[in-house]
This record gives C-alpha cells, sequence and structure tokens, in this order.
C-alpha cells in the first residue's frame, strides 16, 4: 500500500519536517509562512503519517525564550498503514 498524495501546505509542511526533524513548530510559522502549523501536522496524521510531536518546555528562538514549543519529526516508518495512529496521535510526550 502506498502513502497519500499529499499537496498544499500539507506537502510543505511533510518535506520540511522530512528535512530538518526534528523541526521546532515556530520555524514552520515564523520561517515558512504556515501560520496553522499544528492543524497541518493534524491533516497529516489523519491521513496516517507517523508524525512524532515533542513539546520542550523552554527553546530560544529568535534571541527570546519560549515556552512550550513542538519539535516535530517522523516515526520509522513515515506512514505505516491506514489507521496505524488511531487515538494516538503520532505519540507525544515530556524531555
Amino acid at each position: 500500500m502506498k502513502a497519500p498524495h499529499v499537496t498544499g501546505q500539507c506537502a510543505e509542511v511533510l518535506t520540511l519536517i522530512r528535512q530538518h526533524q526534528p523541526l521546532l513548530s515556530f520555524v514552520l510559522t515564523a520561517d515558512h509562512a504556515i501560520p496553522e502549523a499544528a492543524a497541518r501536522v493534524h491533516d497529516l496524521r489523519a491521513l496516517g503519517f507517523n508524525i512524532i510531536t515533542r513539546i520542550k518546555p523552554k527553546v530560544s528562538f529568535r534571541g527570546r525564550t519560549r515556552r512550550n514549543a513542538a519539535l516535530y519529526s517522523l516515526g520509522s516508518p513515515e506512514w505505516p498503514y491506514p489507521g496505524f495512529l488511531t487515538g494516538a496521535e503520532g505519540g507525544s510526550y515530556d524531555e
């Protein structure tokens, strides 16, 4: 079974996560003008992509301390099969 075809901002988010993982949510919104990055990640998960979210209590971004920032990365396999993530939302944990 093949992963679904992804277009638009979802495709952009998926490409950026693949290239830069783990990818800070602020990079998506500030550097790539994707205002609803978390919604796009949710959409990708709904398609079956294994996106892992780690919440960092504090990060430095553009010289300022930001709190509760999301870091996105892809699990292995990237796209296991439809329904794999049902109820799990890709996993989330504090570090």
